[in-house]
This record gives C-alpha cells, sequence and structure tokens, in this order.
C-alpha cells in the first residue's frame, strides 16, 4: 500500500457550553483534518487541533506545515515500511507537534488496515472484540452557579470523574472547589486542572487549605507553568493529592527531567504533544520504566483524533489508569462514523480495521 495523495478539510463542531480554562475560552471544536490517499483505494485519517497557548501551533502553521514539509516528504511512501516512512516526516522539520500528529496518526490508520486490524490490535493490544473505557468530562471555569449546574448535569449523565477547571480566579478556588466537592458528595471522583494557573505557594495553599478540611481529589493537574518543575517538586511535596505533568511533558526527554525532579506522580499522554502515537509510546515507554501510571487525555478535539488516544489506551491497558477523553462529549454531536463510539461517560472502542472511518459529516474541503 502506497500513499498516493492527500486532502485537507476543515471541521468545525460546536461546543454545547463554551470551554473555559485559565487559558482560554471557545465554543467550537475546531479542527484541520487530513486525508491520506492510496494506491488500494483505502484511505487514512487523521485530524490536528489548534491549541496555540500549549503547543504554539494555529490552523495557518498547521497547513502550511502539512503543504510544505511534512507531505511532500510521504510521497511515494511504502506503509508496509511504516517505521521509516514516519521517520521521514518527524525528520521533515522540527516542532508543529500537532501537525505531525495528525500524520502519524492518518498513517497508523492506514498500516493497521492494510493488517487487516483494529488500532489498537495493531498497536500491541492482544484484546478480541469490543472494549469499554470511562472518560471524565471537564466541568469548565465558571461563575460558581454555572459550574453547580454543569456539575449536576454531569452526574445526571451517569458521569462518575469530574475535571474541574481552576485557576482563572485565584482568589476564589479554595471556596469554589469545595463548595462542588459538597455538591457531588462522593458520587463520583473529582480531578482538579489549573492549567498553568497557579503558583507553586498558592497552589500548596489551596490543597492544603481544602486538604485540611478532609476533602479528597483524584489528582492535580499542572497547576503551575510547565518548565517550573521545582515548584512541582514542592507542592508534590507538600500536599496528598497526586500530582499530574501535562504541559509539563511532551515528549520521552521531558518525561525523564519531570521524574528526575520528583516533579509528578503521573503522566498525562496526549498525541497532540507527542507528535502522535509513535510519539505517545516513547513517553509511555519511559513512565512504565519508572512504574508511574497514565492519564490519556486529549485537547480541545474532534473525535478523530479522540479515537486514536482510544485506541492507544486500550493497547497500554497495563499503564493507563486514567481516561480524559472528554472532547466529544462536550460537543452538540459526533460527525464521525467510525469504530469507536462516544456515548457520555462510555467510550466503546470496535474491532473493525483502523480507526474504522466510513464517513464524516461536515467536512469542508480546503484549497490544495
Amino acid at each position: 500500500m502506497r500513499i498516493t495523495g492527500w486532502r485537507i478539510a476543515r471541521l468545525r463542531v460546536p461546543l454545547k457550553v463554551p470551554f473555559r480554562t485559565a487559558l482560554r475560552e471557545v465554543d467550537h471544536i475546531d479542527d484541520r483534518v487530513l486525508l491520506l490517499d492510496t494506491d488500494t483505494g483505502h484511505v487514512g485519517h487523521g485530524s490536528a487541533a489548534a491549541t496555540a497557548m500549549i503547543t504554539g501551533e494555529t490552523h495557518a502553521s498547521i497547513e502550511a506545515a502539512w503543504r510544505q514539509h511534512l507531505l511532500p516528504a510521504l510521497r511515494d511512501g511504502d506503509l508496509a515500511a511504516l517505521p521509516a516512512v514516519l521517520d521521514r516526516m518527524q525528520r521533515a522539520m522540527a516542532g508543529n507537534c500537532s501537525a505531525k500528529a495528525a500524520v502519524d496518526i492518518a498513517l497508523h490508520d492506514l498500516a493497521a488496515q492494510a493488517a487487516g486490524l483494529p488500532l489498537h490490535r495493531f498497536l500491541g493490544s492482544r484484546l478480541e472484540g469490543t472494549a469499554t473505557l470511562a472518560t471524565d468530562l471537564t466541568i469548565s471555569a465558571n461563575p460558581l452557579a454555572t459550574m453547580r449546574v454543569d456539575t449536576q448535569a454531569a452526574l445526571d449523565a451517569g458521569y462518575r470523574a469530574l475535571k474541574i477547571k481552576v485557576g482563572k480566579h485565584p482568589e476564589s478556588d479554595v471556596e469554589t472547589i469545595a463548595s462542588l466537592h459538597a455538591d457531588v458528595a462522593g458520587r463520583a471522583r473529582l480531578r482538579l486542572d489549573a492549567n498553568q494557573g497557579w503558583t507553586p505557594p498558592h497552589a500548596i495553599a489551596v490543597m492544603q487549605a481544602l486538604e485540611s478540611r478532609g476533602l479528597a481529589f483524584e489528582l492535580l493537574e499542572q497547576p503551575v507553568p510547565a518548565d517550573d518543575l521545582e515548584g512541582m517538586a514542592a507542592i508534590r511535596a507538600a500536599i496528598t493529592t497526586r500530582v499530574l505533568a501535562d504541559e509539563a511533558v511532551f515528549n520521552a526527554r521531558d518525561a525523564q527531567r519531570a521524574i528526575d525532579a520528583g516533579a509528578c506522580d503521573l503522566i498525562n499522554l496526549k498525541l497532540m504533544k507527542s507528535c502522535g502515537l509513535a510519539g505517545a509510546a516513547r513517553v509511555a515507554a519511559v513512565a512504565r520504566e519508572a512504574g508511574l501510571p497514565c492519564m490519556v487525555g486529549c485537547m480541545l478535539e474532534s473525535p478523530i483524533g479522540a479515537a486514536a488516544a482510544a485506541h492507544f489506551a486500550v493497547a497500554n491497558a497495563d499503564l493507563v489508569r486514567l481516561i480524559d477523553l472528554d472532547s466529544p462529549g462536550l460537543a452538540r454531536f459526533d460527525p464521525v462514523d467510525g469504530n469507536v463510539r462516544f456515548e457520555g461517560p462510555r467510550i466503546v472502542v470496535g474491532d473493525t480495521p483502523g480507526l474504522g472511518i466510513r464517513a464524516i459529516a461536515g467536512l469542508e474541503f480546503l484549497d490544495p
């Protein structure tokens, strides 16, 4: 199976409610979708999320990276030599991890189709049939009254793990979190995510205030800026809640640095940070060697990338303890007809070859 061409499209899906963190606010999923064509008629699908505050990429930079560097490196690429094709693509330019992730996902989709295997089996899983994952749901950083309404709606929908976005209003974090903890009343596990919005002293003060009240949380995600490993280590030493590294870990080298610094108890694996499935596997290998469990997460992105991440989670079930693939659940509808179904808190991973994508509603193809 050889690559003969490609197409680029925009996929835009409205959210049920605006998504707000300490870093940004958006009301749509807005991804760029890559379709790789082959001489056998198979099509590989990948997608890239533009998350400028985290990866430094925009829609324009993603498209330019594909057209000018990454896709030309694939011309006549043979999927029987997938590692060589992936390496050639990765070496075509530095950085641009989300753009590379989309290419990596589409290539893996094709290779799995060629092997007649669902993506998770191609990645090493021995599971037969379907798999079911349980994801959390993000509660955006809003006024407390809105967050309480959103939390109740999530509980009513069956979610048993909630990620609470904090850090946008540091002065009110303690009371906001304590109020939501009381509302949940043990019906769901709570995960806190400051998206780099705190300082180490503030994080320690907030968490110690909460823990002194006997309030328990499953984890605290990336409380301080990504480059402050010393601050993360200080926070970790001062609180009992586990610390999850997200923006601090893009690649295997970052993972090793965070582990060596004592900065985290867990690592959040995201394909958009790690340049795709191959890069995420390298990060996972470092975490596995160190005995650190992982979360598999996503950006605010389309079900294409989230589906690939779900397959990755199934393939690495020995390591992945937590699932944060809620982006499709935040959208008003799922435009992708593939082998992964996002059913509220349940993610059902099917067994048709590759990502099993048969159709994508609403694709807007862009000029070559």
